[in-house]
């Protein structure tokens, strides 16, 4: 694959400062993923996954209990699952995923947002075919080595393995996250530096520095919006 995953820093940063954003958004998609299904991670996959991606962010279980609560109170509040996609400057390419209960105040507020910054919407299918769907997952204090014993102890088939500074990260089709997690999990690791399944750019592209400054200020006011869950994008951030 040859990328490294050069969003962990940039979530944690934005976990640091925004951390009420942060939780407010696992809490409602907690909620949705209980909702669904059972109110029971070993019965529920989708709940599973999104506790497990919570731990990593460090969303407290008040939060997390409060939104199991709710789903199963029998709230009526319901949320629709949507994707947009789009262009910022220079040609960069974005993917905006949301949860909303009113879908004309959602499309009109990620439009604004691209807009206003330099870019634009696109159509379905524009931007998402050069974006692959990705299990990633990270542990630290393990070498390459030592993760690629694990795996294969396993009989888990990843797409590929990177050391970065604090640890080592894994590639991995979708399907493949919970495999990769156990097989982790057999052989003594307990807590996971990244756990996402997330949209991989199959190129990323370098923007001018004046380019790249209006497109960040993009992103930042697609993520400010209150029905964004993830934002996924394909420009190297320095």
């Amino acid at each position: 694959m040859g990328r490294k995953w050069n969003n962990i820093k940039e979530k944690k940063a934005a976990k640091d400062k925004n951390t009420s954003r942060i939780y407010a958004k696992f809490g409602r998609e907690i909620y949705v993923a209980a909702k669904q299904g059972e109110p029971d991670p070993e019965l529920n996959q989708t709940l599973k996954f999104v506790l497990e991606r919570a731990k990593t962010y460090n969303v407290p279980k008040a939060i997390i209990d409060r939104a199991i609560e709710k789903a199963k109170g029998g709230s009526e509040e319901n949320y629709d699952e949507l994707r947009y996609e789009g262009f910022g400057p220079n040609g960069s390419m974005v993917i905006v995923d949301a949860l909303t209960n009113n879908v004309n105040r959602t499309a009109s507020d990620v439009r604004a947002a691209f807009g206003k910054n330099g870019g634009n919407m696109g159509v379905s299918g524009s931007v998402a075919y050069m974006f692959d769907a990705t299990a990633v997952i990270g542990v630290e204090g393990r070498t390459e080595e030592e993760v690629m014993e694990i795996l294969l102890e396993a009989d888990v088939d990843v797409r590929d393995i990177l050391a970065e500074e604090d640890g080592v990260i894994v590639y991995a089709e979708p399907d493949q996250f919970h495999a990769v997690q156990e097989a982790f999990r057999t052989a003594g690791v307990e807590e996971f530096s990244v756990a996402e399944l997330t949209m991989l750019a199959q190129n990323d592209v370098e923007l001018p520095e004046d380019a790249q400054e209006q497109f960040e200020k993009m992103i930042d006011a697609i993520e400010d919006l209150e029905d964004v869950q993830q934002v996924y994008h394909n420009v190297e951030l320095s």
